[in-house]
């Protein structure tokens, strides 16, 4: 697929094209043998295979320690329990292993020759310190996770070289420089914000899509007691900043829905899901969208149902109701984890920037406004796509700095901003939702 997007780039572009490079989402990888063949199919990072790899590291090494070697939250998607999961069940295939590479790493290797890690994605992995800016090869050899199959680590905007002859002549490219952008999809997509704050930790983002990442950019990685007892995660980012962020289930909860009801012979678009939750009943239900059961359910609709049955709340009984639950407590999910990233990094929020897919759920950018009781700006939609070729024009001179990448957004694309309502009402249900966490049952 990639060999044929860029045959038709060429076609249409032909020698304006003088870079190109790859972003994918985070975590999953490719291992490579000593003949430089793949060992074995890549696992999605929802394989099962990851369950109870958590449990195994920390019984190994304590969770602190784990912490603050790595700074990142513990979700066992994370690359450290999915080699902990092949240690278990294929260590001969572990050992064979002499490259590891990230998804976007491997395809670059595919276009280039280069084998390299780029900072952005590594930092997904759990597998490397933000306080060295290397692997974490102390904590990998604790778990005995082989390391010598760990390539060096590069910044975005790294030439890796040009494309390979086979790939010229598949593709009819001329000899184009290959180039690693944030190759972390939500790096590239923060790099494309679009504001002229730029080092002003002020504002918030949320990229918003299957997961939902919320942060804020800063210049170290935030680690501690707090940092760890709040399980959050420090992702990298341009010029050696940090993404201090949670990973929020997301849409996830809406697109399993829509999945669950056309199994059922219920055909329904997003918008008309939107619709049908606009004209719902609000707050009748919440849930707490990271609870572990939402994951990989077989049907997400009975996974609320059942979460609201065992909460002592109303059990959804409408589609309406089912999203307009999902959506109400994405909203509060965010201005919770909000609250938290004000507490750590000492600075509030002022404006929460929604970039990516999920922007075109309108409602429930307005759900945000409403939450977090700030100003929410939406756009763009394509913000990874942006940040991708907007960093590899810095590595070729078009453009100077992150802020100019930022103020080239700002002034190209479209946004729409969000204005808070309805404060008392999204007051009650925000104490309604910390009950929740707190205790796994709504208080009336």
């Amino acid at each position: 697929s990639i060999l044929k997007g860029l045959s038709l780039a060429a076609q249409k572009y032909g020698d304006q094209i003088i870079s190109v490079g790859v972003d994918t989402w985070g975590v999953d990888y490719v291992l490579l043998s000593e003949k430089q063949e793949m060992l074995g199919q890549p696992y999605h990072y929802r394989d099962p295979r990851t369950d109870g790899m958590l449990n195994l590291a920390t019984s190994r090494v304590p969770q602190q320690e784990i912490f603050d070697a790595t700074g990142l939250q513990f979700m066992e998607i994370n690359t450290l329990y999915q080699l902990l999961a092949m240690q278990q069940t294929d260590p001969e295939l572990l050992k064979q292993a002499r490259t590891f590479l990230m998804m976007p790493d491997f395809f670059h290797w595919l276009l280039s020759g280069s084998q390299v890690v780029e900072f952005t994605n590594a930092t997904t992995t759990q597998c490397l310190n933000p306080l060295t800016g290397d692997w974490a090869y102390d904590l990998l050899r604790k778990l005995e996770i082989p390391t010598s199959m760990l390539p060096k680590l590069v910044s975005p905007g790294t030439k890796l070289g040009t494309l390979r002859e086979e790939v010229m002549q598949q593709t009819g490219l001329s000899k184009i420089d290959v180039i690693t952008p944030a190759t972390h999809d939500t790096a590239s997509a923060v790099a494309a914000i679009p504001t002229s704050q730029t080092g002003n930790p002020n504002w918030a983002y949320i990229s918003s899509g299957t997961w939902s990442l919320m942060g804020v950019e800063v210049n170290s990685a935030v680690l501690g007691k707090r940092a760890f007892e709040l399980n959050f995660t420090n992702e990298g980012g341009i010029d050696g900043t940090y993404r201090l962020l949670k990973n929020i289930m997301g849409l996830w909860l809406v697109q399993e829905c829509k999945r669950s009801y056309e199994r059922q012979g219920q055909t329904m678009e997003y918008s008309e899901l939107a619709e049908a939750a606009a004209s719902a009943e609000p707050f009748r239900s919440l849930v707490d969208p990271d609870d572990p059961r939402f994951l990989s359910p077989t049907d997400m609709p009975e996974a609320i149902s059942q979460y609201c049955r065992e909460s002592g709340q109303p059990v959804p009984e409408t589609a309406g109701q089912y999203i307009r639950c999902a959506l109400e407590s994405l909203a509060l999910k965010y201005r919770k984890v909000s609250g938290w990233l004000e507490e750590l990094t000492g600075t509030p929020i002022e404006v929460i920037h929604i970039v990516g897919g999920g922007t075109k759920n309108e409602l429930l950018n307005q759900f945000t406004a409403n939450a977090c009781q700030i100003p929410v700006i939406t756009g763009p939609v394509e913000a990874t796509g942006l940040g991708n070729v907007l960093v590899q024009a810095r590595a070729v001179g078009a453009v100077s700095s992150l802020s100019e990448i930022r103020e080239i957004v700002l002034n190209s694309v479209e946004t729409k901003r969000y204005e808070p309502q309805e404060k008392t009402i999204w007051a009650q249900a925000i104490q309604r939702f910390d009950s929740l966490l707190n205790n796994n049952k709504v208080e009336s």
